[in-house]
């Protein structure tokens, strides 16, 4: 393979996600329109509540990989070719990212609830 084909990577994220695949898409979709939103309402970025998000996102990386190695049919130790390794490293940095996005999108919008993680991700004013 001399060449990065999106086509490939996408036939290999189907193989190894199965019927999660276009579920995942549309959460990603979801979320960035939430977040798009909460940022123009915000006005910016609040800070606090971004790093903690990516402290978070770390583990989505995480968890990203042990959902790719349980619903594929095959482990890490099957990966053979370039475009599986690359395919595993999107699918942590793709997983923290996700995650990071996901979490500050939700205490944003959660924010002046009752939520424990809430209360700890608003920004003070």
């Amino acid at each position: 393979m001399k060449e990065l084909d999106p086509f490939v990577l996408l036939a290999v994220f189907q193989e190894m996600l199965g019927p999660l695949l276009w579920p995942l898409v549309a959460l990603v979709v979801l979320t960035a329109v939430a977040f798009v939103t909460l940022l123009v309402s915000e006005r910016g970025v609040r800070s606090r509540r971004m790093l903690l998000a990516q402290a978070i996102g770390l583990l989505g990386g995480v968890f990203a990989l042990w959902v790719m190695a349980t619903v594929s049919s095959s482990g890490f130790t099957d990966a053979g070719g370039p475009a599986d390794w690359v395919l595993i490293a999107l699918v942590c940095v793709l997983g923290a990212a996700g995650t990071a996005i996901l979490v500050y999108t939700v205490a944003g919008w959660v924010g002046h609830g009752r939520c424990p993680l809430c209360a700890v991700l608003r920004p003070k004013s």
